[in-house]
């Protein structure tokens, strides 16, 4: 009987690769992970599917350190968090406090949204266990960054020194030299044009962990223009983890086991409408990420939502701080640093210094550390890159005073060839 059964797998598992391609099995297996019984589901103006899932059965659960994971429902402390209205000049700027998706319907109490992964999604990877991952990267700098007082140092010259493929481009700025807790920035929100298949283009906040440029820990979040995942080229919120630089650990959104979702009120990985367009009103989104000194998990609050946390069962020097904070924006793509550039924009797709209304930008820029008080950071580095196809401008009235950031570009430009 067993001898029948096994024979009754190898023959079924060949004939339905045979009939539905390479992978199917692996795909299969994936999309049963992803996509959790719904107890509703709202079909979205945009296209999107999203699934209401009982917030007990989430994803995140399925992730080893989770496995006898008590969920918090709410930090246990107030972050602090005020909404200043700071606006660059004298534009004028409105808040994104809703997706599309919500217009079609809502998730009842005791669920989250989440959206639907299709079969297309995943055959897009490169592999099922590669869905939604991001590629292997260092930052150099970290290995000092412990040791540096108030982050100066030359920052450049320590991050310039790579080794091995480089798939992203950069440019941002950075706070160093205190043991962060926190940290939060408006970004306004733009589709950055000429986004090409395999690329993708983000602008985001960074909490980075560790003192090893090759294993270092990140907490990520704002928007991005992500088609290999996504499969179309709108603006999607979404949130990104690594624990070892992004070798084995971390994913998009909730595209593997480890972040715990809580609100029932916005949908990783969908659309945010509406976008900043040139000269006319600016589109912002709040991006804050605090640390619960009382149960070390990391809390992502927006506006008058708490999206979730990351469990701080999922690192190991982000248990108790963040050594680095980066504002700014990220192209990945395998034409990088090479000839013909990838065309794919950051940001808006202007230079930094064509400035409110033009450029994207991180204003009401905030951190937290041990202190424990909400403030500016004073001590900042500008970092690129590729400064002759993406570019960075940091925005002060008077030394130290308060920052505004732009940055972005174009790609491929005659000066980047």
């Amino acid at each position: 009987m067993k001898l029948f059964l096994i024979m009754f797998v190898i023959l079924f598992g060949f004939s339905y690769d045979k009939a539905y391609g390479k992978g199917s099995l692996d795909i299969d297996i994936k999309l049963k992970a992803l996509n959790k019984p719904a107890l509703k589901t709202i079909k979205s103006q945009d296209g999107d599917i999203i699934d209401c899932i009982d917030i007990y059965k989430q994803h995140a659960f399925d992730h080893p350190a989770l496995k006898n994971h008590k969920i918090q429902m709410k930090p246990s402390i107030e972050f602090g968090e005020k909404k200043t209205n700071k606006i660059p000049n004298n534009g004028s700027s409105e808040q994104i406090t809703s997706q599309i998706w919500s217009k079609s319907g809502d998730c009842p109490d005791g669920t989250i949204p989440v959206r639907r992964v299709s079969r297309e999604d995943i055959r897009r990877a490169s592999s099922p266990s590669q869905f939604g991952r991001k590629s292997p990267h260092r930052y150099n700098y970290l290995d000092n960054a412990l040791h540096q007082r108030k982050g100066k140092f030359n920052f450049t010259a320590a991050k310039r020194n790579h080794s091995g493929p480089i798939f992203r481009s950069e440019a941002f700025i950075v706070a160093l030299g205190f043991n962060f807790v926190g940290a939060k920035s408006d970004i306004n929100v733009w589709s950055p044009p000429r986004v090409q298949p395999s690329d993708y283009s983000s602008a985001q906040t960074w909490l980075l962990g560790g003192v090893s440029s090759d294993k270092f820990e990140s907490i990520e979040a704002g928007w991005m223009v992500n088609p290999g995942v996504f499969g179309d080229y709108r603006t999607r919120l979404f949130i990104s983890w690594t624990k070892d630089g992004y070798k084995t650990t971390g994913c998009i959104n909730l595209l593997c086991s480890g972040f715990v979702q809580t609100t029932k009120s916005f949908a990783l990985g969908a659309v945010i409408e509406p976008v900043s367009s040139s000269s006319r009103t600016q589109y912002i989104i709040t991006i804050s990420v605090f640390l619960d000194p009382n149960t070390g998990n990391w809390w992502m609050p927006s506006g008058n939502n708490v999206l979730g946390y990351w469990p701080g069962t999922l690192f190991n020097s982000l248990k108790h701080s963040a050594t680095a904070v980066q504002w700014g924006g990220e192209v990945h793509s395998p034409n990088i640093l090479k000839k013909p550039h990838t065309v794919t924009s950051m940001g808006s797709g202007q230079w930094a210094n064509y400035l409110y209304g033009e450029a994207c930008y991180h204003t009401n820029l905030r951190i937290k550390d041990y202190s424990m008080q909400l403030k500016y950071p004073k001590y900042l580095n500008e970092y690129t890159d590729e400064s002759n196809c993406y570019t960075t401008k940091l925005h002060r009235k008077t030394y130290m005073s308060e920052p505004r950031f732009y940055f972005g570009g174009p790609g491929r430009n005659r000066y980047c060839p």
